[in-house]
């Protein structure tokens, strides 16, 4: 029996899920100018990038567990206090006039710095996961597509407003916009503290695993044994490696191709985020109940696509006409693809465990987030500017087939 949700518990969900994106999308515009003190290297900024994510692939099985032991409400707590930790160490660092600091001036010390900001941020990074599991929590399962809509709009309001304040504060300093990141990331805990209800009742929680069971590893490969998700889940691991790479250097190459500035990437973002919470907030429950997920799965990978087609063609004198239908189609299959496919995974696996299973999920693609940055910087560095679009395009030919392979294993698993 699916419980009946408080207000509160939506909004706590949802102002979580949005801290965790505006965390990013307040400061990732700005990166490569926040970061040029620092290092210009296509590779580094990749590095530094998926280092969030490899620190929340590891951490990630163990936090999904144990909201399935304890509950959500304080391990999302925790969570959040640990973003607090981790944005404010990333914010000091940049901050701070390292030559002024003869111990650390001409050092690595501030660049690995940055890096223990966003590994710290990225062990706490299980809020995403939690949100998730409670809203499995009061959603039955032919209704979660449309609950788990709320993710999208989170990532899409998340991509509205970060950029834009990002732009805004950034051009009155450039630091602004980190200690805005960092007061909402406070204010989330004190909601979180003050208005979270506990979603996960006593009678469903269980033990925790063994501590082999709690390797990344080990829960993705029991994940990738279940014939019933086995394409799925890899399929969801290879569309966000090939989406993180495509936006991990997305705004790099805005500024060396394009010669753009942070107002022109904060605009293109702005363009990711208004259409992402138009098809995630209003238009995915009534698609889904038309179409179906396999169909909007299907359908959102060919306008990612086209995407990934359509920036490198772009050239400098008209790159704003490319560029913006360009990610608004990003946008709109991104906006597909993500919820249905989060969702016809959950509908297939039991509700003991969804914690542990959404956190399977939360892991993968953590685990094609932190692969896809560096492995695109690599590409951009070595083969050229362009290549790391025209390899996400192939990569997500092979997850539409991967997509339609699991519809048809589905027909035949029992």
């Amino acid at each position: 029996m699916v419980p009946l949700a408080r207000p509160s518990t939506y909004l706590c969900a949802f102002f979580t899920l949005l801290n965790d994106r505006l965390s990013e999308t307040l400061i990732f515009p700005l990166l490569p100018f926040l970061l040029a003190g620092f290092t210009n290297d296509g590779r580094t900024l990749g590095l530094l990038t998926g280092s969030y994510a490899v620190a929340q692939f590891l951490a990630t099985p163990l936090i999904g567990a144990l909201s399935d032991r304890y509950g959500r409400r304080p391990v999302i707590a925790g969570c959040v206090a640990g973003s607090v930790l981790g944005l404010g160490l990333f914010a000091a660092t940049i901050a701070t006039d390292w030559r002024t600091v003869p111990w650390a001036s001409g050092t690595a010390i501030p660049l690995a710095l940055l890096f223990a900001g966003r590994l710290l941020d990225g062990v706490s990074g299980g809020t995403a996961a939690t949100a998730a599991a409670v809203l499995a929590d009061n959603s039955p399962p032919e209704k979660r597509a449309k609950a788990f809509g709320l993710i999208g709009v989170a990532f899409g309001l998340g991509f509205i407003l970060g950029p834009a304040l990002g732009g805004l504060l950034g051009r009155v300093n450039v630091n602004l916009p980190l200690l805005i990141a960092v007061l909402i990331a406070v204010a989330n805990l004190l909601l979180v503290l003050t208005l979270l209800p506990e979603t996960h009742p006593l009678e469903a929680r269980i033990a925790l695993p063994p501590r082999r069971e709690l390797q990344p590893f080990t829960q993705l490969a029991r994940v990738f044994g279940n014939p019933r998700v086995r394409r799925l889940c890899g399929a969801f691991f290879l569309f966000f490696l090939a989406f993180s790479g495509f936006t991990g250097v997305l705004v790099l190459y805005f500024k060396q191709a394009f010669n753009w500035g942070p107002g022109l990437a904060g605009a293109a973002f702005l363009v990711v985020g208004v259409v992402a919470t138009v098809v995630q907030g209003g238009l995915i429950g009534p698609l889904v109940k038309r179409f179906g997920e396999w169909r909007l799965s299907l359908a959102g990978l060919g306008f990612v696509i086209a995407g990934c087609v359509l920036v490198p063609l772009a050239r400098p004198e008209q790159a704003a006409a490319v560029v913006f239908p360009a990610l608004a189609s990003l946008a709109l299959g991104t906006g597909l693809v993500t919820p249905c496919l989060r969702a016809l995974v959950s509908r297939r696996l039991a509700d003991a465990g969804q914690g542990a299973a959404l956190g399977s999920l939360q892991g993968l693609q953590s685990l094609g987030s932190f692969v896809g940055p560096p492995l695109a910087g690599l590409a951009y560095e070595t083969i050229g500017r362009t290549s790391p679009f025209w390899l996400n395009m192939i990569l997500l030919v092979v997850v539409i087939a991967m997509v339609a392979g699991g519809s048809r294993s589905m027909a035949t698993a029992p």
